[in-house]
């Protein structure tokens, strides 16, 4: 076994893992990045974000084409190259770790393909194809991500069962699609399908579909889903999935659900597991609670002071913009500068039609936590570049401490709300009030323009709607 020393080390090499890596590079350390495939960007860019993303551009054209033939413009049904869907996809992906090979090798870090696991506090064992490495390390970040939760009842070796991973290499468009969990990936992907053509059916156990938002955010969208979908099935379990040579059936549970429903294929998105149970912390000190996340301070540190953990490991939100910004935080703590990871909210996005976006606090955790606050919100229905772009499912809303005025939360359905919520992200985090925002021009006629009328609202100023 070939024994070496080294500087930083980075386990796992998704948007979190080569961030870290490429600042702690550019802080003057010498970086190793150890990541088992042959390809950087992770789950986000080889089979999550990036493919998603490409794929749900072309729902999107879809529907956009559909909207037209009311307003005189109408195109022929669409049809499907499935081959040169994925080639597209696949070049998409193949630019963004191109870009990433070049990166990391100008920054000149040692990158091997291999698994990590502990051996010690200070020490790692690596398997590669080629030979076993001892690495003796100064510091390393730990940035392995996660997997997609299975739950039992399910036969997953029948290759009808998808996880997000398999739903995005779109080897065939299913008939039927059951999706058991109404979350942001479940409903990515039903947006996707529906758009080539599969009939929709969605099981969730939780009251509503994408639990985390306000039920008045999502409403647009719930109502627009319940027309297009066969079936929402909300408060209801599936208890198993029962394998047949013509389809899949599931066998429910719920007060207002069948016994059972059929498919064509299946897609389990019940949520992600963090992979800190594949790293042999048993053989540290690094303390982990009882979810599996690795325990970390605000600077990114676990109790071993110089091992560092980073994206899914350490827990909610599961998202590629966390993990990333705190790799940069590691590397600079661990290459003593002066950082931490305090942001006043992490922005979520569902990139369904329409899509959802909020950051900060909601409404429910304000009720639920006794915050007094004065709200703005705007509907869509009123605004003249939502009206004449077809895009009226939407609305905009803020919240704002009683007491200053400052921005709380936001929230944003509507066509681009993953755009238009970056707008809050900087107005949380700069501390604005809502004067601030309702006196900021925005340009008209823009989707934009709704956060600053919501702002208005709340201020008892606005004019282009009643002051309520």
């Amino acid at each position: 076994m070939q024994e070496k020393k080294t500087d930083l080390v980075v386990l796992g090499g998704g948007p979190g893992g080569y961030s870290a890596a490429f600042r702690a590079a550019d802080l003057g350390r010498k970086v190793t990045i150890i990541e088992k495939s042959s390809v950087l960007g992770g789950v986000c860019l080889n089979v999550g974000c990036i493919p998603s993303k490409t794929l749900l551009h072309l729902a999107e054209v879809i529907e956009e084409a559909e909207k037209l033939a009311p307003l005189g413009v109408s195109f022929g049904k669409p049809t499907f190259d499935l081959e040169k869907i994925r080639a597209h996809r696949d070049s998409v992906i193949h630019t963004l770790t191109s870009g990433l090979d070049s990166l990391y090798k100008a920054r000149k870090i040692e990158r091997i393909v291999g698994v990590g696991t502990f051996l010690s506090d200070t020490e790692l064992m690596v398997v590669t194809d080629k030979e076993e490495l001892k690495l003796t390390f100064e510091d390393l970040i730990i940035a392995v991500g996660s997997r997609s939760v299975q739950i039992p009842g399910i036969p997953y070796e029948d290759e009808r069962i998808w996880d997000s991973t398999k739903a995005l290499e779109l080897t065939h468009i299913p008939k039927r699609l059951a999706i058991i969990g109404g979350g942001i990936i479940g409903l990515e992907v039903a947006t996707m399908y529906h758009a080539l053509g599969s009939k929709i059916t969605i099981v969730e156990m939780m009251d509503s579909l994408i639990p985390p938002a306000d039920r008045d955010l999502k409403q647009p969208l719930l109502k627009k889903l319940k027309k297009q979908y066969e079936a929402i099935y909300t408060s209801t379990k599936v208890e198993k999935v029962e394998a047949k040579k013509e389809s899949l059936t599931l066998h429910l549970k719920g007060d207002n659900a069948p016994e059972t429903i059929e498919a064509d294929a299946v897609l389990v998105a019940v949520g992600r597991k963090a992979n800190s149970d594949g790293i042999a912390l048993e053989n540290t000190t690094i303390k982990t609670n009882g979810r599996g996340w690795i325990e970390v301070d605000k600077k990114l540190r676990t109790n071993v002071s110089h091992v560092f953990a980073i994206g899914d490991v350490v827990g909610d939100p599961m998202l590629a913009h966390k993990s990333s910004h705190q790799g940069k935080v590691a590397a600079e703590v661990a290459s003593g500068q002066a950082s931490a990871f305090t942001p006043m909210g992490i922005p979520s996005v569902a990139y369904t039609s329409p899509e959802v976006a909020w950051v900060g606090l909601t409404e429910t955790e304000a009720k639920e936590k006794g915050i007094a606050f004065k709200k703005g919100s705007f509907p869509w229905t009123a605004n003249g570049r939502a009206l004449s772009a077809v895009a009226t499912d939407g609305v905009s809303k803020a919240l704002y401490d009683e007491k200053t005025g400052r921005l709380l939360g936001a929230g944003i359905c509507g066509k681009n709300a993953g755009e238009l919520i970056s707008e809050a992200v900087v107005a949380l985090e700069m501390g604005a009030v809502s004067e601030d925002i309702a006196l900021s021009i925005h340009p008209h006629p823009t989707l934009s323009e709704t956060f600053a009328i919501a702002a208005e609202l709340a201020e008892g100023t606005a004019t282009d709607t009643l002051n309520r």
